[in-house]
């Protein structure tokens, strides 16, 4: 009977994980045309546009961002590899900065995460988390932690409307 038990458990964690693993139409919600909007440092409402295209066969999403108030701008090319299973990143923007990120899934919600560094006995790890996905709506949450994903802080909001 114990055998059994521990049986159901093993088949139940494997299912779950199953449940929460990234596929090809994983990010297919994002593709479109979207206004973009946030709360600034003072709680002044920002608004934006983002553009995610299918490019390459359909095997590469790239996205541009671009906040009109600031004239930031910045593009990502995101693509499934089939065979390792798994999404990837590249991020640069109009301030130099750069990321590589790997999919993920946080609490069910696909996600991107940058690999662990190591900076001043810190473990730095940054992340944008999509959540509340509906057909016309999402959020995007960016965190970050300092302690290797014990404890993360959010540090920018995104609420995402198709246009």
């Amino acid at each position: 009977m114990k055998v059994v038990a521990i049986l159901l458990i093993i088949l139940l964690f494997q299912s779950n994980l199953m449940g929460q693993q990234l596929d090809e139409t994983t990010f297919d919600f994002w593709i479109g045309e979207w206004s973009v909007s946030w709360k600034d440092q003072n709680g002044k409402i920002i608004t934006g546009s983002n553009e995610i295209i299918r490019r390459a066969n359909k095997k590469v999403i790239q996205e541009n961002f671009h906040d009109p108030n600031t004239n930031f701008k910045g593009t990502s090319l995101s693509v499934y590899s089939p065979t390792t299973k798994t999404w990837h990143q590249a991020w640069a923007d109009s301030s130099g900065s750069y990321f590589d990120f790997i999919g993920d899934t946080v609490n069910g919600n696909p996600s991107f995460k940058t690999k662990t560094v190591v900076k001043d006995g810190k473990k730095i790890i940054q992340r944008m988390v999509f959540k509340e996905i509906t057909k016309n709506y999402f959020i995007w949450i960016w965190e970050g932690t300092k302690d290797g994903g014990e404890h993360w802080n959010e540090l920018w909001k995104i609420n995402y409307r198709r246009v």
